[in-house]
């Protein structure tokens, strides 16, 4: 059965209006006028909280300052009767914390007194837009909360993914060394964390290294550690990557990075299953399995003489392919639900409604980036979103071209391509509001500004 569903509903358009200046609520029915809305109005909160509950409406539009309970406490108990129906908060424009509290309450929006027609009829339009997506299309996720341990797990009902659960399965049992080889972005190192966690190694340590990570002159000490005084810097002895793992796992990340110096000694390890500590004297055994993981074709690396042939025989005892997303997109909608249910979770959010056009975007999408990109994409919206429904404009997708042209390659990009691109699109998206962007974005504000500067961004022209 599937872990979503879709729902059609019939809507009535109905909207509540409560202020207690009565200019102000003929002035907004007036603005409304044209969008042919049944407008309800209340002069105070008590009052609106009566009216919806004798006649079931799709919007609040409620102003912040009232006599009786103000704006945020009818938010607060308009979210108790009803957590999906969408409210409007209008403040005055120099109350900057209770526009951050009616927001954080769970406001669909905040907009300033004196009201812009404009601004409201766009915010009204797209509230309700909302409302009706997530009441026609509904997606049910699973009950209960994401546990970050027990919900370690591969998604995926394609052929390629259950190949890659059989082989899992085959190998968990033993310490067999094995190759992950996959582009950037396909759960490498979640598949490593599947391997130890489902089979002998479960109780023992899981040490991840990326090789790309630690600066060539320090990489064999964290591999191997190192004895106090074996280099300017070592001030005291350290435990290695391979110590920690014990008797457990060692992921070597990005595996085709290491120099042919550190390849000769990781070679030596495997062979002979024992180390040294850089300085030390004393071999220490090697317990651990390996697991080691590329983006490359380890293989062609061989064949150009970057990679030695006896190491890549030696870690390529067991291999497993990892499909990219867009060769498996029957998988996407599982995916979504998966992240969506972890992302709730991790942002006190509830996201739980996604449109049919959404989700078929969404599998439709050229995911250069993988599932990395695809989560982190879900991420943004999820902080984007007001309501409960994944909106479309709030899916922030980067590669336009290669979504209309699956064959243009991006690969050749380097990572600060990919990070002034994703920068430059939030910005744009969020007309240079920095202090959302460095939400959506999870950096800080001196952060952002570096990054701008560092990459010359500056807004669009407007016409």
């Amino acid at each position: 059965m599937k872990p979503y569903t879709y729902q059609k509903k019939v809507m009535n358009d109905k909207v509540l209006i409560i202020d207690d200046s009565p200019s102000i609520r003929n002035s907004l029915k007036d603005y409304l006028s044209d969008l042919k809305l049944k407008i309800l109005s209340a002069s105070e909160g008590e009052e609106g909280l009566k009216v919806m509950k004798r006649e079931p409406v799709d919007l609040v539009v409620t102003d912040l300052r009232m006599p009786g309970i103000d704006g945020i406490k009818v938010l607060r108990r308009v979210k108790e009767l009803d957590r999906n129906l969408p409210v409007i908060v209008m403040t005055t424009l120099d109350d900057v914390e209770s526009t951050i509290e009616a927001m954080q309450a769970g406001a669909y929006d905040c907009i300033e007194k004196p009201v812009d027609p404009q601004k409201l009829i766009t915010a009204v339009r797209r509230a309700i837009k909302s409302k009706k997506l997530g009441e026609q299309f509904t997606i049910n996720l699973p009950e209960g909360e994401f546990n970050p341990q027990t919900d370690i797990k591969l998604i995926g009902k394609t052929p390629q993914m259950k190949d890659i659960f059989k082989k899992t399965g085959q190998i968990s049992s033993s310490k067999v060394t094995v190759l992950l080889q996959g582009e950037s972005g396909t759960g490498k190192e979640l598949i490593a964390r599947m391997i130890h966690y489902s089979g002998i190694t479960k109780n023992h340590p899981f040490v991840a290294v990326n090789c790309t990570a630690v600066t060539e002159s320090l990489l064999e000490s964290e591999f191997f550690g190192h004895i106090k005084g074996s280099f300017t810097g070592a001030t005291r002895d350290k435990k290695g990557k391979f110590e920690l793992a014990g008797e457990g796992t060692i992921l070597l990340d990005e595996i085709s990075e290491i120099t042919p110096d550190l390849q000769v000694k990781l070679l030596r390890v495997i062979q002979e299953k024992e180390f040294e500590r850089v300085g030390g004297e004393f071999p220490i055994p090697m317990k651990a399995r390996i697991i080691a993981a590329t983006n490359r074709d380890l293989q062609k690396l061989v064949a150009e003489g970057k990679f030695r042939e006896d190491l890549y025989y030696r870690l390529n005892v067991f291999s497993i392919n990892i499909p990219p997303l867009r060769e498996r997109r029957e998988d996407i909608p599982d995916l979504v639900v998966h992240f969506l249910r972890k992302i709730n979770q991790e942002l006190h959010k509830s996201v739980t409604k996604i449109p049919y056009d959404v989700m078929e975007n969404l599998q439709n999408y050229n995911w250069i980036g993988n599932v990395r990109e695809l989560e982190n994409t879900l991420m943004q919206a999820v902080v984007l979103s007001n309501g409960d429904v994944l909106e479309m404009e709030n899916i922030l997708l980067r590669h336009k071209e290669s979504e209309m042209n699956p064959i243009v390659d991006r690969t050749s990009l380097s990572l600060a391509d990919v990070e002034k691109e994703q920068i430059q699109l939030v910005l744009n998206h969020l007309n240079w509001d920095k202090r959302k962007a460095c939400q959506v974005l999870g950096i800080s504000k001196p952060t952002l500004y570096s990054k701008i500067a560092t990459y010359d961004l500056v807004p669009p022209k407007k016409d």
